[in-house]
């Protein structure tokens, strides 16, 4: 590519590593859970690569991301554990996470989401509220282990109350009746697809984060890219038809960006090894970029 001092790319900006960051990134190379064969171990290494392709500036916001301060962790050193093995140590190091920063954690598949949400709540399950976007509930029984189709399940058995769980995008065809009662007998509020098309994602996200706001000391967010529509997301073993557009989850990140409670997010289910031209994984940088601009927005 032909370099400009004028137009400053974004894989640039990441690997400024300031020394007083606002936005810590962290990757979390692990597959093992998948349900689904998958090498989503290897998307942050190669997300990384794709955000060359992306600018700093977010024309319609106005927001140039390097007035954010950030730094790059790497990846966590977790692809080579078992499935006995790789929740504990995703715990273990999201506690000795600093606090302050709001955190971005690339994956790898969903399982990663329940030791994260554990280790940084440190043993306070009670204080945090869980806001996913995703084709699926993710409440499956935990006699497989703790897999990609199991962490919301595995959070309320840790005693995370399930009525501090909402998602936002849950599609037909994609979830079982089964699931869907334990939702309702949890208490976990539920998004359809549907309803996010006939209220309008704003109104609903807003509303979202508000509910969660009031009730929680502090929100942590899991963007499941297979929460977009499968003809946007090929490297998302779970997409389906149906899903949301690209733009929308994009305007769902930055909402969820500027609010002062979110502390932390994930970008979850893309196998980079399984991509078409890049497609799930700009789809992805951009989930991850316009919640960068979300919290540089709130400085």
């Amino acid at each position: 590519m032909i370099e400009d001092a004028r137009w400053p790319r974004a894989d640039a900006w990441l690997a400024r590593n300031d020394a007083k960051p606002g936005l810590v990134v962290v990757g979390v190379p692990t597959s093992v859970a998948s349900l689904s064969p998958s090498k989503a171990y290897q998307t942050p290494s190669r997300f990384r690569t794709v955000l060359r392709r992306f600018s700093t500036f977010h024309s319609h916001r106005a927001v140039d991301l390097r007035s954010l301060a950030v730094a790059d962790m790497g990846d966590w050193q977790v692809s080579s554990f078992g499935l006995e093995q790789y929740q504990g140590a995703i715990e273990i190091a999201a506690r000795r996470l600093a606090k302050g920063p709001v955190h971005a954690f690339l994956g790898g598949d969903n399982g990663i989401t329940r030791p994260l949400v554990s280790g940084l709540s440190r043993g306070q399950l009670d204080r945090v509220g869980v806001l996913t976007f995703d084709a699926h509930h993710d409440v499956r029984t935990l006699d497989q282990g703790p897999t990609n189709g199991t962490p919301i399940r595995g959070l309320i058995e840790d005693g995370l109350p399930g009525e501090q769980v909402i998602q936002v995008g849950i599609h037909s065809f994609c979830n079982s009746l089964e699931y869907r009662t334990y939702c309702d007998e949890q208490g976990i509020r539920i998004v359809t697809m549907d309803t996010v098309e006939t209220q309008g994602l704003e109104p609903v996200v807003g509303a979202a984060l508000e509910a969660l706001g009031n009730q929680c000391e502090w929100i942590y967010v899991d963007f499941d890219i297979d929460v977009l529509d499968r003809a946007f997301a090929p490297a998302c073993p779970g997409a389906r038809p149906g899903g949301m557009k690209p733009r929308q989850l994009a305007s769902a990140a930055w909402i969820c960006g500027q609010h002062p409670k979110v502390r932390a997010a994930d970008f979850v289910e893309v196998d980079a090894s399984a991509d078409v031209n890049d497609l799930t994984l700009m789809n992805m940088a951009t989930v991850f970029l316009n919640f960068a601009a979300g919290v540089a927005a709130r400085e």
